[in-house]
């Protein structure tokens, strides 16, 4: 078997990596259960091994089928994206997976579907919303954004926008434990702290001063630290953007405005290099935009 004769069996055992079931994978490539299934038991007659342990309810990849997947995907989705060079740069097509946080994934969410996607119709979109640092190879994702420092990698990394913190409480709290008026005062405070990794984020202010303050709930979900600090149980470090509107309203309070801190980087990594495909090129292009317009 040459390599063209592999092709149908390539395309089928990927997509059912990536579908998760023959099934999936037989929707997405408008054939049979039957035929992908066949396609995968082809390939794996060709190489001797099995690619995936199969029962009644789980299609899971054996050893060897997770190592052939992870070489071979990017071959696939570089196939795939060489026809953008014939298309026009303002075109985008076929399938884009992200990976976002999951808090400005929500702010940027209602544009992604009211501007960018109807522009767009020939472009699939699948969006994961986590906060977790995924891995654009293994996993199959296309772009990761990223807030915070992106640590070294041999991804292509494009700096979106910078976004300003705040440390904010609602008036209730502030009525009960006082408006602090130094960053000494603060650590006395009740904290609502950010968790990731299963470590909390420290406090730190412009001028390099680092607080640790001890949390009185913890939370890997900014909608959760949000919804804490209008219930009056603590002092929050977000990004401004989540709790702007709150802020506006009056239903929580901006503190230590004398002690600014840093700004938050956002980021767009991808794995293309500079040949990026013009669907990946266009969505980054249209994060960056909408991040200027909402910061």
């Amino acid at each position: 078997m040459n390599t063209l004769d592999q092709a149908p069996g390539l395309i089928a055992f990927a997509t059912s990596v990536e579908a998760g079931s023959f099934s999936a994978a037989a929707r997405t490539l408008g054939s049979s259960p039957s035929a992908v299934s066949k396609g995968v038991a082809r390939l794996e007659k060709h190489f001797g091994v099995r690619l995936f342990q199969r029962s009644t309810r789980v299609l899971s990849l054996t050893q060897e089928g997770a190592a052939y997947y992870e070489r071979i995907a990017p071959l696939l989705r570089a196939l795939d994206e060489a026809g953008d060079v014939m298309r026009p740069a303002t075109t985008a097509r076929g399938l884009l997976r992200i990976s976002a946080p999951v808090d400005l994934g929500r702010l940027l969410l209602d544009a992604v579907v009211r501007d960018f996607l109807p522009r767009h119709p020939e472009l699939k979109l699948e969006l994961s919303l986590a906060d977790r640092h995924v891995d654009l190879l293994r996993e199959g994702f296309d772009i990761a954004i990223r807030a915070g420092r992106v640590a070294d990698s041999e991804l292509t990394v494009r700096r979106l926008c910078e976004l300003p913190l705040v440390l904010a409480a609602s008036p209730g709290y502030l009525a009960r434990r006082g408006t602090p008026d130094s960053i000494e005062a603060l650590r006395g405070h009740a904290h609502v702290r950010y968790m990731l990794g299963g470590q909390a984020f420290s406090i730190r202010f412009a001028d390099g001063t680092v607080l640790d303050p001890a949390g009185v709930f913890d939370t890997d979900n900014g909608i959760a630290m949000r919804v804490a600090a209008l219930g009056g149980v603590g002092v929050i470090q977000v990004l401004r953007l989540l709790v702007r509107d709150d802020i506006d309203a009056g239903r929580l309070v901006p503190l230590l405005p004398q002690h600014p801190l840093p700004r938050v980087a956002v980021s767009a990594l991808h794995a293309f290099g500079r040949q990026a495909p013009a669907r990946a090129r266009l969505f980054i292009d249209f994060l960056a935009g909408e991040l200027a317009r909402l910061a």
